[in-house]
């Protein structure tokens, strides 16, 4: 049946209609109906150069990539699939506003993105999952996957790429984590890792990885699982299903700490947003936090990264001067962090 929802033309710079919607009106507009092609997201030219990292190591594969609702790589078939809002910066918008924050919405995000999915896919490319010394290293692929999981951030047996100890959370994403840290040819694992247990893995893909250099993938599989454009989905199904399922992370003892140093926006409501100025002071912050608490930059950037969102999502606005604001928001991450470390465990959706 004909249907004008969402109808659009293609795009060579004009403009669609469901762009100019607002956000309430543009939930109600379904995937295939917003029309959009990887070719012009932000995607495009990450793959070109996820493709140049993958040819310098010496490894002839390319995996295939289309557009659907979130990011995964599917078992059996080495592709990738990468979120339709990484295709157009109005629904990067609506994702940010939805989610508190927009995953890969960066260059240097979405790069760190693909490299991790690639290693999903070069492991379904040449079956090394299979292989007896692949389960020794990472463990048994045939592990159930978890709803969610419990991290240690204290722990050195595994890399730390993507956010929230992801390596942690699975044998195939501990192997996907340790390709993408290996992967670019000026990664300096060695020194980084140096005195680590995660560097046995390290060391272990670079060994599979030189085998592999000139060899033709065994697995050819080019099918393209629950595109976007087949999805009859409406944004606003898709979001209410993302937003219940990660209301497992612990944001409580976040919420707290904010609410001792911003303010309700009630109290405020036109204040200024605590979430636009904790973006403004992250690289001075960064800096004082890796310096004074001592702690490795990856806990750093979890905890900066979680507070702002968490300030986004409450919709806390500045309660007095920037000086004090500054000082106050130093103290607030030093003890998350440590709080974090005595816990010695975070919790997450997978």
């Amino acid at each position: 049946m004909a249907t004008n929802r969402g109808r659009t033309r293609r795009s060579s710079g004009r403009v669609r209609t469901w762009e100019t919607l607002d956000d309430e009106a543009l939930l109600g507009v379904r995937f295939c109906d917003l029309r959009l092609r990887l070719e012009d997201s932000l995607a495009w030219p990450a793959l070109g150069r996820l493709q140049g990292e993958l040819e310098r190591r010496g490894l002839h594969f390319k995996p295939h990539a289309w557009l659907a609702e979130e990011w995964f790589s599917p078992d059996g078939v080495p592709g990738i699939a990468i979120p339709f809002f990484v295709a157009h910066a109005r629904l990067r918008a609506l994702e940010r506003r939805q989610m508190g924050e927009v995953e890969g919405g960066s260059r240097h995000w979405l790069i760190r993105i693909l490299r991790h999915e690639a290693g999903h896919a070069l492991d379904a490319a040449y079956g090394l999952r299979r292989r007896p010394d692949w389960r020794a290293v990472f463990g048994r692929s045939s592990q159930p996957y978890p709803r969610d999981y419990a991290p240690r951030p204290s722990s050195q047996r595994y890399v730390l790429h993507l956010g929230h100890w992801y390596a942690q959370s699975h044998p195939t994403e501990d192997f996907a984590e340790t390709f993408a840290v290996w992967l670019p040819q000026r990664s300096r694992w060695r020194s980084q890792y140096a005195g680590w247990p995660a560097l046995e893995k390290l060391e272990y893909v670079d060994r599979t990885m030189r085998e592999l250099e000139g060899r033709r993938a065994t697995n050819l599989d080019r099918r393209v699982i629950e595109p976007l454009a087949e999805n009859e989905r409406t944004l606003r199904e898709h979001f209410r299903r993302k937003g219940a399922h990660y209301q497992i992370d612990t944001t409580r003892t976040y919420d707290r700490a904010l609410l001792r140093v911003f303010v309700p926006r009630t109290e405020r409501p036109h204040g200024r947003l605590a979430s636009g100025l904790l973006r403004e002071m992250r690289p001075q912050l960064r800096r004082l936090l890796v310096r004074r608490a001592r702690m490795h930059p990856y806990i750093v950037d979890h905890v900066m990264r979680t507070a702002t969102q968490r300030a986004r999502v409450l919709g806390l606005r500045v309660r007095g001067g920037r000086r004090q604001t500054q000082r106050d928001a130093l103290v607030l991450h030093e003890r998350l962090m440590l709080q974090m470390l005595v816990r010695d465990r975070e919790n997450f959706a997978l």
